[in-house]
């Protein structure tokens, strides 16, 4: 942990919160076949990946990751997928990232895959801060943390040691 950091999450309170949203992204979803999730770039992936692995645990769902690449100091830029829009033209998907803190990513990603005809098009994040500037939320979250705008919330996907910090 750095200096003058506070635990928000420990490891196992991270998989229990992954464990949960993906049981809710499955319930929200059980007349599906097929699912994207589709994760910002870093972290909005790493969760993506993992909420893959419950997924598949715990459903019949075929789930495809889909890697979301947007400049998040120019979210103007071209945003990029590992996907063609072809793939999910049509489909359930959910954009995932870290930590919801302006909704300046996550609203910009939000307008990327509206270009495309979605079935079912849903948000989740692992952190949900309090700080929006746009109209955007998370439909599933696995913690909501009302912090001061100083603060910066940390999430770190270590092979073993994962954690959420307060800096």
């Amino acid at each position: 942990m750095e200096n003058n950091s506070v635990l928000i999450l420990n490891n196992e309170q991270i998989n229990h919160k992954i464990k949960r949203i993906a049981y809710q992204i499955y319930e929200s979803n059980v007349d599906e076949e097929q699912i994207i999730l589709a994760g910002i770039a870093k972290s909005g992936f790493e969760l993506a990946q993992k909420l893959q692995a419950e997924l598949e645990k715990i459903s019949e769902l075929e789930v495809l990751l889909c890697e979301v690449k947007i400049n998040k100091k120019n979210p103007l830029e071209e945003i990029t997928t590992s996907l063609p829009p072809e793939d999910y033209r049509n489909k359930a998907l959910v954009l995932i990232d870290d930590v919801l803190n302006s909704g300046t990513t996550l609203i910009y990603g939000v307008r990327h895959f509206l270009d495309v005809p979605l079935k079912k098009f849903k948000t989740a994040v692992l952190v949900d801060r309090s700080h929006k500037n746009y109209p955007v939320k998370a439909d599933f979250k696995g913690i909501s943390l009302s912090t001061s705008i100083h603060e910066t919330v940390k999430v770190h996907f270590n092979k073993d040691a994962a954690r959420v910090e307060l800096i």
